[in-house]
């Protein structure tokens, strides 16, 4: 990363809760400066212009100076979880020897099964390149100036409740959600109402045809050739062209039928991570759960032939475990489109539930990112028409593809398997396959409804009379 103009450059890291989206306008410089959520915080790389015109910021976080001639940016930082599961994964240690670690040039050795020739490659690159420097150090995580190859390896090192996130090459605008959107979020909220045809169609989710598509993806369809979704397997173009099949396949059609550029989105990530030096990466969990939700929300629609009034989008997103990758070039390019974008959910990790707890739906908390009227929506729906679902907030920012959104101005928000940390023993290993305790398939159903509803709602629709029913259940 190169930072041209005037040096120092130093990047300031402001707390979620201390700086609103809506940076004041005496702040200007640091909206046209901005790079991205990092944990609990905001980055911003400033030169001394601009930190000299925000001084009074400077008190509200931690400052970091930086070289003109840096590598590329990344942070790494623990991801929240709950208690009961730190210390329960191997090489799941603190900071201190995480950084440690990362800054040796061995591989761990592991001969279970994976992509073998794909950590081959990455211990090559490792070992031959191994440019790593720590910049800063926090409570939650570090900054590190890493080389290419180390970018690109990185999160293949990671224990399992680490993550890493590159700095993306230019600023990000600093967009706050404009004051018309979340007045249209509020005009749809006020109307919302049970209304039984929405009922029909979101109780037409078919939970056998989710389990199918959650095991393709996880590979535990013996018809699937999955062994991993890690976003650098030669297995991940595979998962993206069977998802594009199966979603040609329904036959759904999501052009709005009224003359508006009106759009909603609903988002998941296909990507995975698996354990600790291995990249098998079967992901049932995260996010083969949210990904199979798509799924069934677009046999859903064909089932009904339901025609939206409002565009709608299902994106399925690639590299989210490598910093929200994929969704974020994308929201950057609807942004530079001047996409009407109005509303973003994204599905992550829907399926885990805790022995002895009920089935939730759990909301990013807005105050910390998000948009509140868009939370408020997926909550009454979710008492219309999943009463099942105990609601609640999650207790961090979320670190998902809605952060991309967010960032662009968009309206935004996560739907997610519980109301706390995350408490799945899988999470990130080899083991987030669908066949085992705590994989709840009616609980994602009953999320899936909510993001359906929620379309419905807000898009508006029709249904199409064609006299011809697609036949969905022959679909694979």
């Amino acid at each position: 990363m190169r930072f041209p103009g005037l040096a120092p450059f130093t990047l300031l890291l402001v707390s979620l809760r201390d700086l609103p989206d809506e940076v004041p306008a005496a702040y200007d410089c640091l909206r046209r400066s901005y790079y991205g959520t990092y944990g609990a915080k905001r980055a911003f790389i400033a030169d001394r212009a601009c930190l000299e015109s925000s001084f009074s910021l400077l008190q509200l976080g931690t400052a970091v100076r930086l070289d003109e001639e840096e590598d590329n940016l990344v942070w790494v930082g623990r991801r929240p979880v709950d208690p009961s599961l730190i210390g329960t994964a191997a090489c799941d240690s603190g900071l201190d020897s995480l950084l440690g670690f990362l800054q040796q040039p061995q591989w761990p050795q592991d001969n279970r099964v994976g992509d073998r020739a794909l950590q081959m490659t990455l211990q090559m690159l490792w070992n031959e390149s191994v440019q790593l420097e720590v910049l800063h150090r926090g409570p939650d995580g570090a900054l590190l100036s890493a080389s290419d190859a180390v970018v690109r390896s990185l999160d293949a090192r990671l224990p399992p409740y680490w993550r890493s996130a590159a700095f993306p090459a230019e600023p990000i605008p600093l967009i706050p959600v404009p004051p018309r959107a979340k007045a249209r979020l509020r005009e749809a909220l006020a109307a919302i109402r049970f209304n039984h045809v929405v009922a029909s169609i979101v109780n037409g989710i078919s939970v056998r045809k989710l389990v199918k598509d959650v095991r393709y993806l996880s590979g535990e369809d013996p018809a699937s050739d999955l062994a991993t979704r890690h976003s650098f397997s030669e297995d991940a173009p595979r998962a993206a062209a069977w998802l594009k099949s199966q979603f040609e396949a329904t036959g759904a059609s999501l052009t709005g039928s009224t003359d508006t550029t009106e759009t909603v989105v609903l988002g998941a990530h296909y990507d995975d991570r698996g354990s600790f030096g291995e990249v098998r990466a079967p992901g049932a969990n995260d996010d083969g759960s949210g990904t199979g939700a798509l799924l069934a929300i677009a046999r859903a629609i064909a089932r009904r032939n339901v025609v939206f009034r409002a565009n709608v989008l299902l994106c399925a997103f690639a590299g989210e475990e490598q910093g929200m990758v994929g969704s974020r070039a994308y929201a950057r390019e609807l942004r530079e489109q001047g996409a009407n974008i109005m509303l973003m959910v994204q599905a992550d990790m829907l399926a885990y539930r805790v022995l002895g707890e009920p089935p939730q739906l759990g909301l990013s908390d807005p105050r910390l990112l998000g948009t509140a009227e868009l939370t408020q929506i997926l909550a009454n729906i979710s008492a219309i028409y999943s009463p099942e679902l105990t609601i609640g907030y999650l207790p961090y920012p979320g670190g998902s593809d809605h952060e991309s959104f967010h960032e662009q101005g968009f309206p935004a928000a996560q739907v997610y398997e519980r109301a706390g940390f995350p408490k799945d023993p899988m999470y990130h290993n080899t083991g987030d396959v669908s066949e085992r305790d705590g994989y709840d398939f009616d609980q994602i159903r009953s999320i899936a409804k909510v993001e359906l509803a929620t379309i419905l709602h807000v898009a508006g629709f029709d249904l199409e009379e064609t006299g011809n029913e697609p036949d969905l259940d022959g679909l694979e």
